[in-house]
């Protein structure tokens, strides 16, 4: 609840919930990341193709998930080139304002429940960034070790658990009170 309400109250995070009971947690959360850049001034046309670019570069299964995660950090730092019809010039979709960081929409979610079949994961808390997962933080009460944390988020990157919604992660924390 202290880490959340940080997020909250001191940084301006929207809280988006508790979604361990909401189906369809993606680290690409499409609806947030289309309204952010509706509000920055970008058409239909473009946004379906940027956000399809996304996609298909996290969730490309040809590559590891470090090579994901180095091609979507790279459409996330210098954007996305789209070209909308023929004949047009290509631009470039800005997935994230660096020139005004206080322009972006900045979330926390916690409990996020990972569906993969019978092998379900809830990261404790993730931090979305106009819709995409930049962040997931592990939190372990006093007893237990931030080894522990750091454990799980290794073994929750593994293919057979939920290793499609780390190729956005750019920042994963392990804490407890004490460590």
């Amino acid at each position: 609840d202290r880490v959340i309400s940080l997020f909250k109250d001191d940084l301006g995070y929207e809280y988006l919930g508790d979604w361990s009971d909401r189906g369809g947690n993606s680290n690409i959360e499409e609806k947030i990341l289309e309204v952010w850049l509706l509000r920055k001034g970008y058409s239909v046309q473009q946004i379906s193709k940027a956000i399809y670019n996304l996609t298909s570069e996290a969730k490309n299964q040809t590559r590891s998930l470090y090579d994901n995660n180095k091609a979507v950090y790279s459409l996330l730092r210098y954007g996305v080139q789209v070209k909308v019809d023929a004949g047009e010039n290509t631009e470039t979709i800005s997935l994230v304002d660096w020139k005004n960081p206080e322009e972006n929409h900045c979330a926390i979610a916690e409990e996020v429940t990972l569906d993969r079949g019978s092998r379900e994961r809830r990261p404790d808390i993730v931090l979305y960034l106009n819709g995409i997962a930049i962040g997931v933080l592990e939190l372990k009460n006093s007893r237990a070790s931030i080894g522990d944390g750091i454990r799980q988020s290794i073994s929750n990157q593994s293919p057979e658990f939920n290793e499609w919604f780390y190729t956005t992660a750019q920042f994963l924390f392990a804490g407890n009170d004490s460590e």
